[in-house]
């Protein structure tokens, strides 16, 4: 039995050590929000956080996340209210299946929160582990420097 800290809510679980943090949460807690794209940590669309940093939770042992923070895109939103990074997606059409959308979402906050330049260059850099099959790029993009505009603005946190 180990105990994973998902979104806040202690959950505990039997789980063999070889179960990865992302069957982890979609099969045995049904948080099936992050998605399981090539499962060889090539896509990103698994994307969580662990402690507030991005990891692929394909790639992630379930075992070595107890007694940390995790936070999927269920847990993103607060108080019934999208995150600001979510309501970007959608004002700027930044999806086109939305197969790959909560971990671009994810990565896109967590691009914000470690302070990186919202320009072009270094949004394709720090974003290069997030990938799109339909090539909404230029949308993602667009909705990442709304919120770090937005957020310059009005003096929010954008890792909210």
């Amino acid at each position: 039995m180990i105990t994973l800290s998902v979104n806040g809510v202690p959950r505990t679980l039997p789980i063999e050590p070889r179960v990865s943090l992302l069957d982890a949460l979609r099969d045995r807690l049904d948080l099936t929000g992050t998605k399981k794209g090539c499962n060889q940590g090539a896509c990103g669309a698994c994307t969580v956080w662990v402690d507030k940093r991005r990891v692929l939770a394909c790639l992630t042992l379930a075992i070595t996340c107890e007694m940390r923070e995790i936070t999927t895109i269920e847990g993103l939103a607060g108080d019934g209210e999208l995150h600001p990074m979510q309501t970007a997606f959608i004002e700027r059409d930044a999806f086109q299946c939305g197969y790959c959308t909560p971990g671009q979402i994810m990565s896109a906050v967590a691009f914000l929160a470690e302070g990186h330049q919202p320009d072009d260059p270094q949004i394709k850099e720090w974003m290069s582990g997030n990938l799109c099959r339909c090539a909404a790029y230029p949308h993602i993009r667009a909705a990442i420097r709304q919120v770090h505009e937005a957020s310059i603005a009005g003096g929010s946190d954008a890792a909210g």
